[in-house]
C-alpha cells in the first residue's frame, strides 16, 4: 500500500513537471490575446483618471489643510503611486482595465501566481493539519464528541500555533507509515 501510494505520487509529480517543461509559447499566446500592458491600456488609465476624480471630488468638500483633506491628499498620492507602479509592471489588463494574472505555464508570468499559489496551499495545509491533529488529539479524550462540537479552544490555539512546521510533520508522518491509512482500515460499502 504505502509503495503503490509513493509510487503514484511520484508518477503525479513527474507528470507534473513534464507538463510545465513542454510548453511552447506558440500555444501560450492565444490565451492572452485580448490582454495588452497595463501602461497601454486606455480602460486602465480611464479607471485611474475615474478614481482620482472621485476624490478630488470629495476634497473640494474641505477646508485645505483641514485632516479630511490631508488625508484625501494621501490618498490620491496613493492612488496614483499604486496605477504608476501596475503602469511599469509586466502586468497585463483586460478590457476592463484591471490587470489579470496569466498562469499558462509561461515562466513570463511565474512570479504573478507561484508565491501566491504556494502561500495559499501552505496556509491551507496549515489550516487542514491543525484540524486533523485536534481531532485526534480529542479522540483521546474520555468524552471525544463532545470536544468535537465545543472546541475545547486552549488545546485548538496550541495545536494551531504549532502546525507551521505541518509539512515536516507530515512527511515524517509518511515515513512512518501514520500519515495514510491502511487498506484493512478503510470500510467499504457491500456491493
Amino acid at each position: 500500500m504505502k509503495k503503490s501510494f509513493s509510487n503514484s505520487i511520484l508518477s503525479i509529480l513527474f507528470m507534473t513537471f513534464i507538463n510545465f517543461a513542454n510548453v511552447n509559447k506558440v500555444n501560450a499566446a492565444p490565451n492572452v490575446g485580448t490582454l495588452v500592458d497595463c501602461g497601454d491600456s486606455p480602460a486602465f488609465q480611464k479607471r485611474l483618471d475615474t478614481s482620482v476624480k472621485k476624490l478630488e471630488t470629495r476634497l473640494k468638500k474641505y477646508e485645505p489643510d483641514s485632516p479630511p483633506a490631508l488625508a484625501l491628499e494621501q490618498q490620491i498620492a496613493l492612488t496614483k503611486s499604486r496605477f504608476d507602479r501596475y503602469a511599469k509592471s509586466d502586468l497585463q489588463c483586460g478590457k476592463d482595465g484591471l490587470p489579470h494574472l496569466i498562469a499558462d505555464g509561461d515562466w513570463n508570468h511565474a512570479a504573478e501566481f507561484t508565491l501566491p499559489g504556494l502561500l495559499f496551499l501552505y496556509t491551507t495545509g496549515w489550516i487542514g493539519w491543525a484540524g486533523r491533529k485536534y481531532i485526534q488529539t480529542v479522540a483521546q479524550t474520555k468524552n471525544p464528541s463532545e470536544k468535537e462540537i465545543i472546541i475545547d479552544v486552549p488545546l485548538a490555539l496550541q495545536i494551531m500555533i504549532s502546525g507551521y512546521i505541518w509539512p515536516v510533520n507530515a512527511w515524517q508522518e509518511f515515513l512512518k507509515g501514520d500519515f495514510v491509512a491502511s487498506k484493512s482500515e478503510i470500510t467499504v460499502s457491500p456491493r
